[in-house]
């Protein structure tokens, strides 16, 4: 279907790729993976037409049709959700609009161009119901509520939706179009646990072609059957998921290292024979042979110094054994209430899952624990020696300073050495000159992973997470939640990340209509409890388990 053929692709003097050559076939599942920068978004515009090869090939059928889901979206307004799904669902949508433009001029048959009009009508018509229109309205919600929106968003006018929001209604355009291939940008960003689980079972049903990049280990795992890593030029393809990929990437660099270590000492063991005898003339035909063999030996690269994220919690102080205890929570919005008559109570060193469908109120609690939003009554009590620390995303959007990475740190932290500064720097990913990156600059993700850093620096005693993992690559996720499992505080989190809810959730707080349910155990006995991996899906086994 695709084919990259001895592709070389380079900006300036970074070369992306240098003959990079794989294929894409029909009904693929392939997750690219690879650091930031190694080249993955040019993958997509090389396949999309946008960028060309500066050598090589890029070959793709003529009538080949493309879905694509980027991390942007447009300043969308004046339509509703529905609506704006519908227009931006490729061919099915355009028909459906000149459809809607035709109809109205069929009821004048005295005009001019009416004959042309009615034959255009039956075209589109046609074509219309063969690319499945009839039911488009049906399948648009079907989609749209698979992602999380509800009746009145979907009625609603789409701009006043948030960008998250927005987001979801980019990801539901590409769904809708049902196309040949779909380029699927980190979909899983902006969703919660239950839109996360709903599209993992679209994305494995379709029978499109899927080749998408994400941080979520889960969803690689269950959805791609290929890997492709982008890798200093180089493209190497894997069959399997994430975790064969990780494992088979794991065991060629061990093999690597073998063959490089038993290559350069066979290497030295010729140099000094060459250097010992080069001047003795019964020699010189050995000296020679030798000299001429090393000059022929394709070299064994050596293996790559793999740098391994990392971040140690300084020393917190003890708390004492009750940190939170909130007792008959109530919060409405207008008509809507969120809360009514919540309890719970938080001890020392317990590590606390909050779930719960879209709009079950998630945040709304970490906001009130944290004592940034008030209840409507009822009250929170924070215990004796308590030192909170509070993440939401708009924590990082809120960070504009003028300054570099590692000024912004400094200004922070201004006791804490350059050392330290710059580990705590690349446990987040900041690395070289990334430390010296503006932070009015840094994109979203990188905004999380320098608002992380400073929350967590700070020696808190009690840490409220809201989606902490939001925009983190695997390599920072990874970091974030061994320094997590080794942090002697307290947590209170909400996360979409099934890798990170089993690792580190032992107790979950399910929040439902009516009363909320404790689950005293972890997130897998949770699991193992429901027969599903979060509120409102269905049981894994298609029956909740007693």
């Amino acid at each position: 279907m695709i084919a990259f053929s001895s592709v070389h692709k380079q900006y300036g003097r970074q070369v992306l790729f240098s003959g990079a050559s794989f294929q894409i076939d029909p009904g693929d599942k392939i997750g690219l993976v690879g650091p930031n920068g190694a080249g993955k978004s040019t993958i997509f515009r090389l396949i999309e037409g946008t960028e060309h090869a500066d050598k090589g090939s890029v070959e793709r059928p003529k009538r080949l049709t493309l879905g694509i889901f980027r991390q942007d979206v447009g300043d969308w307004t004046g339509k509703t959700v529905l609506e704006q799904v519908i227009e931006g669902a490729g061919e099915v949508g355009l028909l459906a609009t000149e459809l809607a433009e035709l109809e109205p001029k069929l009821s004048d048959p005295d005009a001019a161009d009416f004959n042309a009009v009615l034959e255009r009508y039956g075209d589109v018509q046609e074509r219309f119901a063969m690319l499945g229109g009839y039911d488009l309205d049906a399948r648009a919600a079907q989609v749209l509520a698979g992602l999380g929106l509800n009746q009145e968003q979907i009625a609603g006018d789409i701009g006043a939706l948030s960008g998250g929001w927005k987001m979801r209604v980019a990801l539901a355009q590409v769904l809708l179009m049902n196309p040949d291939v779909m380029l699927l940008d980190e979909p899983t960003n902006h969703l919660d646990i239950e839109s996360i689980l709903w599209l993992e079972d679209f994305l494995r049903d379709t029978k499109s072609t899927v080749v998408m990049t994400c941080h979520d280990r889960d969803v690689m795992n269950r959805v791609v059957k290929r890997i492709i890593e982008i890798d200093s030029g180089q493209l190497r393809t894997y069959t399997g998921d994430y975790d064969f990929y990780e494992k088979q990437r794991g065991e060629a660099n061990v093999r690597q290292a073998a063959e490089y270590k038993a290559q350069q000492a066979m290497l030295a063991k010729e140099e000094r024979f060459i250097e010992r005898f080069k001047g003795q003339p019964s020699k010189s035909s050995a000296v020679q042979s030798r000299a001429r063999m090393l000059e022929k030996i394709e070299r064994v690269d050596a293996p790559k110094k793999v740098v391994e994220q990392r971040f140690t919690f300084p020393e917190v102080a003890r708390s004492g054994d009750e940190v939170i205890e909130a007792r008959d929570l109530v919060k409405a919005y207008g008509a809507k209430r969120v809360h009514e008559g919540l309890d719970l109570s938080v001890r020392r060193g317990e590590r606390w899952a909050v779930m719960g469908e879209n709009g079950s109120g998630k945040s709304t609690l970490i906001s009130m624990l944290a004592g940034v939003l008030a209840p409507d009554s009822g009250g929170v009590k924070i215990g004796a020696s308590v030192d909170m620390a509070h993440f939401a995303q708009q924590h990082a959007d809120n960070l504009t300073g003028r300054g570099s990475v590692m000024q912004e740190l400094e200004t922070r932290f201004p006791m804490a050495g350059q050392g330290v500064l710059r580990q705590l720097a690349g446990a987040f990913s900041f690395r070289g000159d990334d430390v010296d990156k503006r932070v009015s600059v840094l994109s979203g993700g990188e905004k999380t992973r320098l608002a992380l850093a400073i929350l967590l620096f700070g020696k808190p005693n009690l840490l409220l997470l809201d989606e902490p993992t939001n925009h983190l690559d695997l390599g920072t996720k990874n970091a974030l939640l061994k320094a997590l499992e080794s942090y002697q505080g307290t947590i209170v989190f909400v996360s979409h990340d099934r890798s990170f809810l089993r690792a580190l959730a032992t107790k979950v707080l399910e929040l439902r209509p009516g009363d909320p349910l404790v689950y005293p155990g972890s997130y897998i006995e949770y699991v193992e409890s429901t027969g599903r991996e979060a509120p409102g899906m269905r049981a894994i086994d298609g029956t909740a388990k007693a």
